[in-house]
């Protein structure tokens, strides 16, 4: 159906855009619209967008996250809250992952950039950023595993990674490529009414992912979802609904003719105590039956079989049926 007279916009316009920041506006919004947009978007870009960042570290000589390093000035612990910091760029197509080993020596300062010389599939963004301090002379054996993800990854989840192999540590790792995003919502003015918005989103990202590119991922994540809301996509969940969603009328009127009690229908007295005594208190009891059950009830005979043969007959019904498709157990 329609909605008349909502005002929607035509284009989103880039303002601003470098490699790693992106001004955006989109407009003009119904009222509340710009809230709504901007929120949503912003929780996307945040959390829901792919990157990469290492996994697991190895130390020669270290065995656990709280030890000293020989000659190094910052210990296990720092040097992992560094590493968490790294930025990469994927240079190979189809290259998820990668593992190398760094041997650092000559060097009283360890930067991202020593590390990028031994990647083949990536490139660090952040070269600058300082790692850990040495001592001269000292020498240092490192490696780590860069893998994708998605939003923030605690050490537990990249476990696996490191199982199987000695003294190799899994560390939190931070995959989402955006640094921050902040939105603002202004009037802004259509022909005569001002009552309309406007809304600016600010997007920064560490250089791996184009601001513009960062917003289409995010929006289409958003649309996938809210695709599933249409009319078309809503379907029935059939373990948790109520008996009626799956049943036509004609089910829903056998389902009731199914649960109507024995005790309601013409039955004769002994009849009827003989099912009672055997738990069989419904026509759908009565039906799930063969007649040869029955025959082993007791006091229950041929002409009490007969009596119950044309009550079925009456209701368009037989023995040995299989109820489940009308749901009997649930009320």
């Amino acid at each position: 159906m329609a909605i008349l007279a909502f005002q929607k916009p035509e284009k989103v316009i880039m303002l601003e855009a470098t490699s790693s920041f992106g001004k955006f506006e989109f407009r003009p919004l119904e009222p509340g619209f710009g809230m709504t947009v901007g929120n949503a978007l912003r929780r996307v870009l945040l959390s829901s967008l792919e990157g990469y960042a290492i996994t697991t570290v190895k130390v020669a000589g270290v065995n656990n996250e709280f030890a000293a390093i020989p000659g190094v000035m910052e210990g296990m612990m720092d040097i992992i809250l560094k590493l968490k910091q790294v930025r990469f760029l994927r240079t190979v197509e189809n290259q998820d992952s990668e593992k190398i080993t760094v041997n650092v020596a000559g060097v009283t300062e360890l930067t991202a950039g020593f590390i990028s010389n031994y990647l083949s599939s990536f490139k660090v963004l952040n070269p600058e950023l300082v790692i850990c301090h040495l001592a001269p002379g000292t020498k240092m054996q490192i490696t780590i595993t860069i893998g994708k993800g998605r939003g923030y990854v605690p050490s537990e989840e990249n476990a696996p990674i490191a199982a199987g192999e000695l003294d190799v540590l899994p560390i939190d790792s931070i995959f989402t490529p955006i640094k921050n995003v902040k939105y603002s919502i202004e009037d802004y003015r259509v022909e005569q009414k001002t009552d309309y918005e406007k809304l600016n989103l600010e997007i920064t990202t560490d250089g791996s992912i184009h601001p513009k590119e960062a917003l289409k991922e995010a929006a289409k994540i958003l649309i996938q979802h809210f695709m599933l809301f249409s009319d078309e996509k809503i379907t029935i969940n059939m373990d948790d609904t109520s008996e009626n969603e799956t049943l036509d009328d004609d089910a829903l009127r056998m389902r009731q003719l199914l649960k109507t009690k024995l005790s309601d229908q013409d039955l004769s007295v002994r009849a009827l105590n003989c099912l009672k005594a055997a738990d069989v208190d419904t026509v759908g009891d009565l039906v799930k039956l063969n007649r040869n059950d029955l025959l082993k009830f007791r006091n229950f005979g041929k002409k009490s079989l007969t009596e119950l043969d044309e009550l079925l007959a009456s209701l368009n019904l037989k023995f040995g049926m299989d109820v489940s498709p009308y749901k009997l157990d649930k009320e």
